[in-house]
């Protein structure tokens, strides 16, 4: 099932608190200036957030690449706990967009995504439905394209 609006705003609301806000409120001795940016931050959650759920292909893609570079930076790859797959957030962008930075899925990554067991991916591998990266691991693609149709058979 697709996270609610709430769920995804919530979720990018709180991130940017602790991931950002916080912080700054910590180091400006706590401005006022902090209190007007977490108001921003609500009105922007809820635009993202609509993007990230019914925007067009292309505007999902852009707004998850801003959300993950912004509020998951590192100098090696986007490799968010598994957990995180789980998550409103994480729900959404695997739907959307499967996996923003890489080419291939670990099947451990590609369980996390659809909320089932490495066996479970292997299980799809092996009948087809899951495509096989030829280094390893799995498309991310094909767990986006599996997700939605997913969706797709719940709807219908």
């Amino acid at each position: 099932m697709s996270p609610s609006h709430h769920e995804v705003v919530d979720q990018l609301v709180r991130t940017i608190d602790i991931r950002l806000l916080d912080p700054l409120e910590i180091l400006l001795d706590g401005d006022d200036a902090v209190a007007a940016l977490r108001t921003l931050v609500r009105v922007r959650a809820e635009t993202w957030a609509q993007r990230l759920l019914g925007g067009d292909d292309q505007e999902a893609v852009n707004t998850v690449m801003r959300i993950v570079s912004t509020l998951y930076p590192g100098d090696g790859p986007f490799e968010p706990p598994l957990d995180w797959w789980g998550t409103p957030l994480g729900q959404v962008v695997a739907r959307r967009v499967g996996h923003p930075t890489a080419a291939s899925v670990s099947y451990a990554v590609a369980g996390a995504m659809l909320g089932i067991t490495r066996q479970g991916v292997h299980d799809l591998v092996s009948r087809g439905k899951l495509i096989r990266h030829p280094e390893g691991g799995v498309l991310p693609s094909s767990v986006r394209d599996r997700l939605r149709a997913e969706g797709r058979a719940h709807r219908g």
